[in-house]
């Protein structure tokens, strides 16, 4: 999530300060994503000296103002006009995991995978319903429409990740599978090495 174009996108609306900054970032979010001040503040003072931002006196409460440069205007321009770039996907923590928890012993992968998606679906089941009580009146104003589009997002990427869980399951299901009918490995003397268990050797 770029916090630097989101501020640059509500600093185009008009000169802001930072904790109107944050309120106003997570209500067009949802506070999805929540911030801090200090963050906000920590981002201004790098826009700032990356002239896109500039120090635009105080409103009548005391609280410092910013607002955006030329610069920061062509950023914005160029951060709307410019694909997400896919090549350096972030790290996703769920592939991580799932990648570690293959061969990994003690783990039982598809417990794993179970709690993952019982999870998921609720997240979806909870997405939902939020969408359900936006839609229960007509978005009123751009806020309401951003909030909307971003919960939209959040359940299309939660039905995603529940089939791709599915996906894993039925892989593993396959692999298990296929070990199962492998023949078993030649031993040094040519024989074949049987894996079935030895009988006792007790009368």
């Amino acid at each position: 999530m770029s916090i630097r174009h989101g501020l640059l996108a509500l600093l185009e609306r008009g000169p802001r300060y930072g904790s109107q900054l944050r309120t106003e970032f997570e209500s067009r979010t949802g506070s999805t994503w929540p911030l801090n001040v200090g963050q906000v503040y920590t981002t201004l003072s790098r826009l700032e000296r990356d002239g896109m931002v500039a120090q635009d006196g105080e409103d009548d409460a005391g609280h410092a103002l910013y607002s955006i440069t030329e610069d920061g205007r062509n950023e914005l321009r160029s951060w709307f006009a410019t694909p997400v770039d896919r090549a350096s996907p972030p790290r996703d923590e769920l592939a991580i995991k799932l990648a570690m928890a293959v061969g990994a012993p003690g783990v039982d992968i598809r417990a794993v995978i179970q709690s993952q998606r019982s999870h998921t679906l609720k997240a979806m089941q909870d997405y939902t319903r939020l969408k359900a009580q936006a839609l229960a009146d007509v978005p009123a104003d751009r806020d309401e429409v951003a909030w909307l589009l971003v919960v939209e997002q959040l359940i299309f990427q939660a039905e995603a990740e529940a089939r791709w869980l599915d996906h894993c399951e039925s892989r593993l299901v396959r692999l298990a599978a296929a070990a199962a009918t492998e023949p078993a490995a030649p031993t040094s003397h040519g024989t074949t090495r049987s894996t079935a268990p030895r009988p006792s050797a007790r009368r």
